[in-house]
């Protein structure tokens, strides 16, 4: 059985409801709402974010599913984890994508942007997915690699990156 996590902001919080209804009823996933925002003050997409990464990072979940307006920001602020990677999605093929040719555990949708019925069923497409590795296997690696380089800089070194052209 696959555990999922969901979470979303206040624009996000009816399709994640939506969305977490139908997960439930499937009984190959086990979907948690983490509801990071109830109770808080002075927090957003980006705390929300950083909590489902955390909860993923810990093993506690295999895949997780963030809900904003668009995704977009939810997609932005999950891959700032080091070892998280997300990518939005809103139609049936990118989500396939995301988990086949990507590896990504985080994918993102946006409530302003998609309708419940499309949301499920592009759900359900990328948790019925799985890394292929094959030719994209370079690259993601490639793209891990990257990332590691920038962990191992200082702070002063990532500040003369803006220096760049």
């Amino acid at each position: 059985m696959m555990r999922v996590a969901l979470d979303s902001d206040a624009n996000g919080a009816g399709l994640k409801a939506s969305l977490l209804a139908y997960l439930q009823s499937r009984p190959e996933t086990e979907a948690v709402d983490l509801a990071y925002l109830t109770g808080r003050q002075g927090e957003d997409y980006p705390d929300v974010a950083l909590n489902m990464g955390k909860e993923i990072l810990r093993k506690r979940f295999e895949r997780g599913i963030l809900i904003c307006g668009t995704g977009l920001g939810m997609a932005i602020a999950a891959n700032k984890i080091p070892g998280i990677y997300a990518g939005c999605c809103h139609d049936a093929y990118s989500a396939e994508r995301l988990a086949k040719s990507n590896d990504a555990q985080v994918m993102t949708m946006g409530a302003l942007v998609i309708g419940c019925e499309a949301a499920k069923k592009i759900a359900e497409i990328w948790l019925n997915s799985s890394f292929d590795g094959g030719r994209s296997l370079p690259k993601v690696l490639r793209t891990r690699e990257i990332e590691k380089e920038f962990w191992k800089m200082e702070p002063d070194d990532k500040a003369d990156l803006q220096n760049v052209d």
